[in-house]
């Protein structure tokens, strides 16, 4: 039987279990490995599908069969060569035209954005809502939010909310940023519109964005740096949540123990160290060469936080997501200097540190992937 192809699937997996498949779970499994191997933009033929997972030519066509009627893939032309004496086979992809997302991401400094998107998660429409620095987010502040993208919508398949902190089946267990605590995001959502609703780390959807639409393989540590620093690590296709849906939150590692206070009760936190609005502030009327000295600071400081997790994972491949003034050459180059000096040896190869190739739709699109997934996966 041919190699099945799970690259795409992004499957949280738990090592361990044996459950016996019902026929709806082989169907959903089957749904999935078809639209993974389509999703984002590639195209296959029936035939080509059945080769590629080894599934039988009446199970391929059964689960295509449906995903045509729901709209998430359509038939776009045909195989420019025939196989064999037989006439060339239709190509399938993934429609981009019919079905909508709703997504919100709470991640922006003095902004919730939200947008509607197709299901490669490209924005189509899009609102927002500026904050002052005493306004206070709420669910009815995002739910109004909400609301404004709703108007005129049809083929809506569910709401994606991108929230920074540790989030949990919907819960944010805690964010640092909006003073959140065991905060139920997803049930008054759900309640107000009616829709499936999915609250995810901002970083895990940032990540998402840069496997598909950037230039990540299956391995790789993604960091999100802007009012905050956070992490997210994906090994084998599989995004990495832990045992407290806390992994990531190296923003909360102390650097330095008498250092600054943090609002997560430590002092010295990185993220107090080398946030973008600290730096934009230290940067602030300073001369060019002590900008560039600022920047290469935080560069190394990042770097040393992560030259034990590279370790220790053995990760090759690091991307920083960050605004451009921040996230600059000064920045990455120092942290490569650094990653060098501290991760290189005669166990493992040389880590690149590289920049986000996603821009800024990178967290909502990867919010909207989430959304796209769980639909699949129903």
């Amino acid at each position: 039987m041919p190699q099945q192809q799970y690259a795409n699937s992004l499957v949280l997996k738990t090592p361990g279990t044996s459950v016996k498949a019902s026929p709806s779970d082989v169907r959903r499994n089957n749904r999935s490995l078809i639209f993974g191997l389509l999703f984002p933009d590639s195209q296959y033929s029936r035939a080509e599908l059945g080769r590629k997972t080894g599934l039988s030519r009446v199970a391929v066509s059964d689960v295509v069969s449906d995903m045509l009627d729901e709209g998430l893939i359509y038939e776009n032309g045909y195989e420019t060569k025939a196989r064999g004496k037989g006439k060339r086979g239709t190509l399938l992809g993934v429609d981009p035209t019919r079905l909508r997302v709703i997504t919100v991401d709470l991640s922006q400094n003095h902004l919730i954005e939200g947008a509607v998107t197709d299901l490669l998660g490209t924005p189509l429409q899009r609102n927002e809502l500026a904050l002052s620095a005493t306004d206070h987010v709420d669910e009815h502040t995002i739910c109004e939010l909400i609301k404004k993208l709703m108007v005129g919508m049809e083929n809506v398949i569910g709401i994606s909310v991108a929230a920074t902190g540790v989030v949990q089946d919907g819960i944010i267990r805690q964010s640092t940023v909006f003073g959140w605590h065991d905060f139920d995001l997803k049930t008054p959502i759900e309640n107000r519109f009616g829709l499936p609703v999915i609250v995810a780390n901002d970083v895990v959807c940032s990540m998402l964005a840069e496997r598909f639409f950037g230039s990540a393989g299956p391995n790789m540590l993604f960091v999100k740096l802007d009012r905050g620093i956070g992490a997210a690590t994906l090994i084998n296709d599989t995004a990495i949540i832990g045992e407290n849906h806390a992994s990531g939150e190296i923003g909360h590692i102390s650097m330095d123990p008498d250092g600054p206070k943090c609002p997560c009760g430590k002092r010295g936190c990185l993220e107090m160290l080398v946030s973008a609005p600290l730096l934009r502030q230290q940067m602030y009327g300073a001369p060019a060469e002590k900008q560039v000295k600022i920047l290469q600071e935080a560069g190394q400081r990042v770097a040393s936080a992560l030259a034990m997790p590279i370790g220790l994972l053995d990760m090759d491949d690091i991307c920083i997501y960050g605004p451009a003034d921040i996230i600059n050459t000064a920045f990455l180059s120092s942290a490569q200097d650094q990653l060098d000096r501290t991760t290189t040896s005669m166990f493992r190869k040389h880590a690149t540190i590289r920049r986000c190739e996603c821009g800024p739709n990178a967290t909502m699109r990867g919010a909207a992937i989430t959304m796209v997934r769980d639909f699949v996966d129903r």
